[in-house]
């Protein structure tokens, strides 16, 4: 092939332009992927939305991923843990979004060991117990304990991890002791790891930082909630940054001491919905240094 020198002028021109340019759309691209690590990465626990998700799950899914979250801990509904999707339909449907499903609450008493292999052929990180406050005794949470590490040891053989979540009852003294104490030293940290649920700390008149420094790298995920001032009430979760539980220093010595996923949870909606409160509550979260 043979070119004019007015056409190679040309080419050449457009050729050096190219060479020019192209360093700089490295380097935007380059401060692109940086900023993208640099996100802020906290979830949601899909219970907020308890009220709308069934009615279109991928809808209210959509707008959440367009809140800043990213990443959904779910709940087990009637439809199961994936919405009457798949397991593997639901991840592809987060990973559409830029969002991950690290973890869900369940049934932890019904065909656990099905739920456990469906979460990690996704790459889920935990299968967590919701509750356990209809127990009584010392011996109750003991055998709790002991039931905790069989789920623990179920989880791992499948690659992913076990935990629990607790609620106030857990600080209720139960012969001069607390049933999350007998939780956490009753379980075997290679096996099982802990959910804090902050409101229900402060509601159970503890400091959560407290116990985060009494269990370090026992608590993996948090539960960021606020709580309503002057509020006697159990239920009296509010907006992020409208209640009184001051995050900034808990969110520091959670980092501290091994927690590593940071949930937005939000049960009660006084003069908003649930989605403006996702919405407001992810706003409140990209305000911390997570």
């Amino acid at each position: 092939m043979h070119y004019k020198r007015r056409d190679f002028l040309k080419v050449g021109s457009g050729l050096a332009a190219s060479l020019a340019i192209a360093p700089l759309g490295l380097a935007a691209k380059s401060l692109l992927d940086e900023n993208a690590k640099k996100a802020k990465k906290f979830g949601l626990q899909l219970y907020s939305l308890r009220d709308v998700l069934p009615q279109d799950p991928k809808g209210v899914l959509k707008q959440v991923a367009s809140f800043g979250y990213k990443q959904i801990e779910g709940y087990e509904g009637p439809s199961g843990l994936f919405w009457g999707m798949t397991n593997k339909e639901f991840k592809k449907y987060m990973d559409d979004l830029g969002m991950e499903f690290i973890a869900s609450h369940c049934n932890i008493d019904k065909d656990f060991e099905r739920k456990a292999a469906e979460a990690a052929e996704i790459g889920m990180k935990y299968l967590i117990c919701p509750s356990r406050g209809s127990n009584k005794t010392v011996d109750d949470f003991k055998k709790v304990s002991d039931d905790f590490n069989a789920k623990g040891e179920i989880c791992k053989k499948s690659g992913i991890r076990f935990a629990y979540h607790n609620h106030e009852y857990g600080f209720n003294l139960i012969d001069g002791q607390f049933p999350q104490d007998i939780l956490m030293k009753h379980t075997n940290p290679d096996l099982v790891d802990f959910e804090m649920d902050i409101y229900w700390v402060v509601t159970g008149k503890q400091d959560p930082i407290a116990w985060l420094k009494k269990y370090p790298n026992r608590f993996k995920l948090g539960h960021v909630k606020d709580r309503m001032e002057n509020s006697d009430e159990r239920d009296a979760s509010c907006v992020l940054g409208t209640g009184f539980i001051k995050y900034p220093p808990i969110i520091e010595a959670a980092k501290k001491n091994g927690m590593k996923y940071f949930i937005v949870e939000q049960e009660r909606y006084d003069n908003t919905t649930p989605l403006k409160a996702a919405a407001a509550d992810a706003a409140y979260m990209k305000t911390l240094k997570l």
